[in-house]
């Protein structure tokens, strides 16, 4: 997807690899500068950086689920861009832990980890994001990755699915409340996406499995939910602030 370029500055966390090197990649082929965020694989967001179209591009590490990690990475993406027009909330966590087999303190140390990622994290980094846009007074984007497992529930990912639906529902009071400075906000709720990270389940019995979900008979690639998501940042897409976009291939359909 190629969509009119505004030279914009874009914040994606987790983009060391999978879904945040592809959208990284978008938004660089788009023609905006993009600020690479990694919380511990530095190396592997060294590789995305150096992938990326265009020029201008920074690397910014950091905590994003510690409010003084998340505060200087939103700093250091100020210093080296000059602010953000589009911030991507990308930056989880997604382990096993069905509890039947899980240990209590584990269980324990499971909801902490995905709660203080995937739902804190987001809501730290989009503070901080929407008050440089309130500021500036220029509006802007802040997209949110989702899932379809905060509807259809996730019986090994419990935590995960509880997340991603706080997730959601997060962005849409963030619409209601950020509209009159010119912002939107959305989400995306992806089905099974092949990434690295997910590649040894997608083989044998498994992987036939997974992709049996969807009638197409197979999984979203990166590039796909990227390109939804470079649409859903753009100026086009502000009548769609407070949607969850479903990507899933039919593999879930909601009423």
């Amino acid at each position: 997807m190629k969509l009119p370029s505004t030279g914009r500055r874009v914040l994606v966390s987790g983009a060391s690899r999978g879904l945040g090197r592809a959208l990284s990649r978008a938004f660089a082929a788009n023609g905006d500068r993009v600020a690479v965020h990694y919380g511990s694989r530095e190396a592997d967001a060294r590789l995305t950086l150096e992938s990326l179209a265009g020029d201008g591009h920074i690397l910014v590490g950091g905590d994003v689920s510690d409010p003084a990690g998340a505060a200087r990475v939103a700093d250091a993406v100020d210093a080296g861009l000059g602010g953000i027009d589009v911030l991507v909330n990308n930056a989880a966590v997604n382990d096993p832990h069905p509890l039947p087999t899980t240990s209590y303190e584990e269980w324990a140390e499971h909801w902490q980890r995905h709660l203080s990622v995937n739902v804190l994290g987001t809501a730290l980094l989009s503070h901080r994001a929407a008050r440089g846009m309130i500021d500036r007074g220029t509006g802007g984007r802040i997209v949110n990755i989702g899932s379809r497992g905060a509807f259809r529930g996730e019986p090994d990912y419990p935590a995960y699915g509880a997340a991603k639906a706080a997730v959601h529902a997060l962005g849409q009071s963030l619409a209601v409340s950020l509209a009159p400075y010119g912002i939107g906000v959305a989400s995306i709720a992806p089905g099974f996406i092949e990434t690295e990270r997910v590649a040894h389940r997608l083989v044998g019995e498994e992987g036939e499995a997974i992709r049996a979900q969807s009638p197409y008979g197979r999984v979203a690639s990166a590039e796909e939910v990227a390109d939804a998501v470079l649409w859903l940042a753009s100026p086009a897409a502000e009548w769609a602030s407070g949607t969850v976009l479903d990507l899933n291939g039919a593999s879930h359909l909601r009423t």
